[in-house]
């Protein structure tokens, strides 16, 4: 599990993979000097989780910690979902189903029905 850390603040945790794409995807934005909203539901408390959001700006300290020294290898289709929805009105709303596949819990390519077509 690695760390993002916010403003100086304790830190948030995602599994290292998540962390690696939430770092581009933010690294992107914020290189534009582009703010957005991310949100999340954080389990660390409890199952039924509390939704959390913060909004990321380029003049806000952010660290990204992450457990492994390798960063996981990043798959293009979830940047391009993940960009999408920083784009949007609604910022970047990074949803259980989502995270679950990153985290390989879930077929690669499943995520809201989107199938990869075979090579």
């Amino acid at each position: 599990m690695g760390t993002l850390i916010y403003d100086g603040a304790d830190g948030f945790t995602f599994d290292d993979r998540v962390l690696a794409h939430l770092q581009a995807v933010i690294a992107t934005k914020l290189r534009r000097r582009e703010g957005f909203l991310l949100l999340w539901t954080d389990r660390t408390s409890s199952e039924q989780g509390t939704l959390r959001s913060i909004w990321l700006d380029p003049s806000i300290s952010l660290q990204f910690v992450f457990a492994r020294p390798v960063l996981p290898e990043l798959n293009r289709e979830w940047l391009t979902i993940m960009t999408e929805k920083a784009n949007g009105n609604g910022g970047l709303h990074l949803d259980d189903e989502l995270r679950a596949e990153i985290r390989e819990e879930i077929p690669e390519g499943t995520y809201r029905g989107r199938k990869r077509s075979a090579s």
